[in-house]
């Protein structure tokens, strides 16, 4: 069975959203799962600063979680 997260082609974009969905299903408080993702995408692209990061994946998680998909596709880096 195929998923939408199947569909997202960057790795470090899958991931984060992947532990977004996990660690809110558990009950993590929102805060501390979006500063986790914010770490996971650094782990991904250490030469981001954690502005950067943090805009991306709040873009991200605006983008496939509360599904704001206005504009397409998501904007971040050229990772596969």
């Amino acid at each position: 069975m195929v998923t939408y997260l199947d569909q997202i082609q960057r790795k470090c974009e899958r991931s984060v959203i992947t532990a977004y969905q996990g660690l809110k299903a558990v009950g993590i408080e929102e805060m501390q799962v979006f500063q986790s993702c914010v770490q996971l995408y650094l782990i991904y692209h250490p030469e981001s600063s954690t502005n950067e990061a943090r805009l991306l994946v709040s873009e991200w998680i605006d983008y496939h979680i509360n599904e704001n998909k206005k504009n397409g596709k998501t904007r971040g880096c050229n990772c596969s």
